[in-house]
């Protein structure tokens, strides 16, 4: 397969997190005869420090112009400490997303084995789960009309919906807890917005197409309680914008990083992938930024495009990186030496070897060996 990719690795720990992902999708491209093409856009912080627009409109076109993006982190201290700002990096993600009508958000959660100990919630609560979040993204809070009075003391934000908006990515929750464990749960405030209420009509309606999967409901407030409490009894979660940006991250913690949390982003003609971690400028350089989740986003792009063998080839890689310890100091203050770069050489090296990679990999450990 003949893909092309726009790179848009942003700010802070953005560059150095998609280096890993771009690294392991030429080793997926090399092992399983694809081509894969890649081509940088500027976005973000960076994007606004070079051209005054967080969105240039060449990275526009040329995310217009590929099969996917591939996008990194955007963030600068000296916006995200100025609310009065009026261009913004986040503007430009915004953007590209209405842009590219990049409707559905999904992020996938789960408690990997090896990692229960790591998380600050207690392992029989955490053990098994397996959650993937449906957020709406283009719609909501974040995108209705904004007003400030005359003299600065009253704001409002409108959060509106519409019958298509939901309608598109309810279709798509359903469909893919058709081949989860048959149940969406959807998280909203229908005792007190009209927004909400409309969402749960909707909804119901749509159920009824899918009758072998089981529908709940669940308000916000009482979701991101337990998403702590009992993690396992949700599979698919299905929200809206603001709903579903802030119990994703929660739900980062049960993994015990939310280094390791990827996702997508799609719409009808586009899709974009991406961990969901912001910028951390704090690690800008320094080799300790978990690339993983990148790296699991690049997994989501080769599914987007039916390439599930390699994604699992990498899932694997993922996954025994994690078993042996090769994890960033976010998930592991024992080995130093582990950085960015080693995780990424190691997953890698696993995709070209798997079987020598255990044992060359595992060695490091006990000092019989250095990775070159």
């Amino acid at each position: 397969m003949k893909l092309n990719i726009a790179v848009l690795s942003g700010d802070g720990i953005g560059p150095e997190v998609t280096t890993q992902a771009i690294k392991v999708l030429k080793a997926i491209a090399f092992i399983f005869d694809h081509t894969f093409t890649f081509k940088e856009g500027l976005v973000g912080a960076i994007a606004i420090d070079k051209l005054g627009n967080p969105l240039p409109e060449s990275t526009l076109k040329l995310c217009k112009a590929s099969d996917a993006v591939l996008f990194g982190a955007i963030g600068a201290p000296k916006y995200d400490n100025d609310p009065s700002a009026k261009i913004r990096p986040e503007q430009g993600l915004l953007k590209l997303r209405k842009e590219l009508e990049l409707y559905t958000n999904i992020r996938p959660v789960k408690a990997y084995e090896s990692l229960l100990d790591l998380s600050p919630l207690k392992k029989e609560r955490i053990e098994n789960t397996d959650i993937c979040i449906y957020r709406e993204l283009t719609g909501g809070i974040y995108f209705g009309k904004k007003e400030v009075s005359n003299n600065g003391n009253t704001a409002s934000d409108l959060c509106e919906y519409s019958r298509f908006e939901i309608e598109r990515i309810t279709h798509l929750a359903f469909i893919a807890a058709k081949t989860r464990n048959k149940k969406v749960t959807l998280v909203d405030k229908a005792n007190v917005l009209e927004s909400s209420r409309l969402w749960r009509k909707v909804v119901t309606e749509i159920a009824n197409e899918y009758p072998e999967v089981t529908l709940e409901f669940l308000f916000v407030d009482n979701a991101a309680m337990q998403l702590i409490l009992n993690p396992k009894q949700f599979d698919v979660i299905l929200t809206e914008n603001m709903f579903g940006d802030i119990i994703s991250d929660e739900a980062s913690v049960i993994g015990g990083s939310i280094g390791l949390l990827a996702s997508a982003s799609i719409g009808n003609k586009h899709a974009l992938f991406e961990p969901i971690h912001g910028s951390f400028p704090q690690a800008t350089n320094k080799g300790i930024a978990n690339p993983i989740a990148s790296i699991l986003s690049a997994a989501m792009l080769l599914e987007h495009f039916g390439l599930f063998k390699e994604a699992q080839l990498i899932k694997e890689a993922v996954e025994k990186s994690l078993v042996l310890n090769i994890t960033t100091p976010d998930l592991n203050t024992d080995y130093k030496l582990i950085t960015t770069n080693t995780v990424g050489d190691f997953i890698e090296d696993y995709i070209n070897n798997p079987d020598e990679t255990n044992v060359n990999f595992l060695n490091i450990h006990v000092g019989q060996s250095t990775i070159i």
